[in-house]
């Protein structure tokens, strides 16, 4: 999987970081903030070309990711975190060294999921939090989408659910030529391996599109009732 990442890592950074997506900019990016508050050292596991870390100035932040392509540009754009490469599954990191960790839409493209949930535990101390971010699993569902059904009379609007249940891994093109992981897994899959790792969850949202996203992407406008991101914060037991 890293292989692909690597491959359209400028896919990434051009169209989701630097204030170039508003789903980061008035969502995820303010929710991160909000729930790393306080936090005195922060791992940002998957951290990209470091557009969370970079939000953190209060903290000393640490960002791991696999791909050499993400790690070069989180250097040069700075801002303070230190950037590392590892693996989600098998992080370079002590343990019970950090008291927060964040990861933001990074598990959904993680084959390992039980390795890296442990791995953020391990390297929490006790009573740590880890802010998890995922694209809504029921949203991102194979074969899942708004449906236009012209069939029936009148006309009916409606958003269709594909196999929930079913893990499933699929690379999809998420644009011209952009061929990028997904693993698909319902929600009790990541409460059962949080709860499992000692995880639990004292918060979670969610929250509607921003109307930045909505602006740019009409045809969600209708199923603006649909959540396409899920927060889940949660505490290592003490």
């Amino acid at each position: 999987m890293s292989e692909l990442w690597e491959e359209h890592a400028a896919w990434w950074q051009e169209g989701f970081t630097g204030g170039a997506d508003p789903e980061y900019e008035e969502q995820i990016v303010p929710l991160a903030r909000e729930h790393l508050a306080g936090a005195r050292r922060v791992l940002d596991v998957g951290c990209g070309e470091g557009q969370i870390a970079r939000e953190l100035p209060r903290a000393d932040v640490v960002g791991v990711d696999p791909t050499w392509a993400q790690l070069e540009v989180a250097r040069t754009r700075g801002g303070g975190p230190v950037y590392v490469r590892g693996f989600a599954d098998a992080l370079p990191i002590a343990t019970a060294s950090f008291d927060a960790v964040v990861a933001c839409l990074v598990f959904e493209h993680i084959r390992a999921v039980d390795e890296a949930i442990a791995e953020v535990a391990r390297v929490l101390e006790p009573g740590g939090r880890f802010v998890f971010f995922l694209n809504h699993p029921l949203l991102q569902t194979p074969n899942s989408g708004w449906i236009d059904d012209h069939v029936l009379d009148p006309p009916e609007q409606y958003w269709r659910i594909g196999a929930y249940l079913t893990e499933n891994e699929t690379i999809e093109e998420v644009d011209k030529d952009v061929f990028i992981p997904f693993v698909h897994r319902p929600l009790s899959r990541y409460v059962n391996a949080l709860a499992g790792s000692g995880l639990t969850i004292v918060h979670m949202e969610e929250p509607a599109p921003p109307p930045g996203f909505l602006a740019r992407a009409a045809e969600y406008t209708d199923a603006a009732t649909i959540p396409r991101l899920l927060l889940l914060v949660t505490e290592k037991h003490r």
